[in-house]
């Protein structure tokens, strides 16, 4: 089994730039304004225009309205400290890098539409 994530956002464009620029995601296949694909490792995130939902569809959100609500999105790394730093370098907005009591090295921040991630991996000295 594998796990694939499709972040329906207000502006494709804006998460495309976040997800390129502070996680380190590559664009696979073509970027567009509707749907776009990005991996990183074996992570896969398709980022789709909100708009593109219908009016009925169950996880349609009102503009402004916090999606993902209720849901981490972990991204497991080998070097969470190179992630780290490419992130903070970025100028965006996250958290100081921690040691958790269950032994995983993370940091947290929040994507442009409000989704939360963590990336972590595990401690090794």
């Amino acid at each position: 089994m594998q796990l694939s994530l499709e972040l329906f956002v207000e502006t494709p464009e804006k998460s495309l730039d976040f997800y390129r620029r502070v996680l380190g995601f590559e664009v696979q296949g073509s970027a567009s304004t509707e749907y776009t694909m990005l991996s990183n490792g074996d992570a896969v995130i398709a980022i789709n225009s909100r708009s593109t939902l219908s009016s009925d569809h169950p996880i349609r959100a009102e503009t402004r309205q916090r999606v993902g609500l209720g849901v981490e999105i972990v991204l497991k790394v080998a070097d969470v400290e190179d992630v780290y730093r490419t992130a903070r370098d970025s100028g965006w907005p996250l958290s100081d890098l921690a040691l958790q009591p269950w032994g995983q090295h993370d940091f947290r921040l929040v994507d442009p539409d409000g989704y939360y991630i963590r990336v972590t991996s595990r401690h090794t000295s």
